[in-house]
């Protein structure tokens, strides 16, 4: 795993690779200014919740998180469950696609998309 941006203050982190990843989906999708990346939770999945991201504006009661350009949103009933996460990007051999390390996971699918606590 490549370093993370460090702030013990933050309620999540992305490692370098996320950050890079992030930066080049928004240069090619050229989301409506304002908009950040939201880190969300959902029922479903095998493990009951399951992990969602998107490109959103802010909501009036977001949780946000400035990584310099980056800008991290998420909801209040999310950041129960995200709260110490650090959001990775693997482009190994296994696959391609961002990594969601959780303290806060209890049990997590064989594919990491869902968890419990």
């Amino acid at each position: 795993m490549s370093g993370a941006v460090t702030d013990t203050d933050r309620l999540v982190q992305l490692t370098d690779r996320a950050l890079a990843e992030v930066r080049a989906i928004f240069a090619r999708e050229r989301p409506v200014e304002g908009t950040g990346l939201r880190l969300g939770v959902v029922g479903g999945g095998c493990s009951g919740l399951q992990y969602k991201m998107e490109f959103s504006g802010r909501r009036p009661k977001d949780h946000v998180e400035s990584f310099d350009d980056v800008v991290v949103l998420l909801d209040p009933k999310s950041s129960i469950y995200l709260k110490g996460i650090t959001l990775d990007f693997d482009d190994g051999l296994m696959g391609k696609g961002f990594v969601f390390r959780n303290p806060n996971a209890t049990n997590t699918c064989g594919c990491g998309e869902s968890f419990s606590v």
